[in-house]
């Protein structure tokens, strides 16, 4: 059956000593090396993907402020441009209102200062025929100069009285 003897036993421990040397001294270390390497790659690339994932998110939020500023600032023009206008508008209703009264006020003056030339030319006109009423009942001429100030006389006191 199985024969144990001792010199058997030691040289197979020390077989299996020398063995479990030599499997770490080639095997084991390479392998632990490899593994830590490998680990070392994979936490590299992990911490190269976060930051990655950080500045994605730090350039999603510039551009979402961007794009909000650029909003904001789009509203602003849009609102000054409408209040620009709307001054315009003001202004040029008011310069309209301006001329519009500038040239009634011209034809109010145009209106007096012809009806003033329409009542000189009719007084005028009257004294003309005045004078010559009373020279044919009074039946001679007088003075043309004295009966002309009379005259004009008797219709400014008219028109001041009315």
């Amino acid at each position: 059956m199985l024969n144990f003897e001792f010199w058997s036993i030691v040289e197979t421990v020390a077989n299996i000593i020398i063995l479990f040397i030599l499997l770490r001294i080639f095997l084991f270390k390479p392998i632990n090396k490899m593994k830590n390497e490998r680990t070392r790659t994979i936490q590299e690339n992990l911490d190269s993907a976060e930051k990655a994932r950080t500045e994605a998110e730090e350039l999603k939020e510039q551009y979402e402020n961007t794009i909000g500023d650029a909003k904001e600032e789009a509203k602003n023009i849009i609102m000054k441009a409408h209040d620009d206008a709307e001054s315009e508008r003001a202004a040029i209703i008011k310069k309209a209102h301006e001329e519009a009264d500038q040239k009634v006020a011209e034809a109010d003056k145009e209106i007096e200062n012809e009806r003033k030339k329409v009542l000189r030319q009719a007084q005028s006109e009257i004294a003309d025929l005045a004078i010559e009423a009373a020279s044919k009942i009074v039946g001679a001429n007088v003075d043309d100069e004295k009966n002309r100030r009379l005259v004009d006389e008797f219709l400014s006191n008219e028109e001041v009285g009315k």
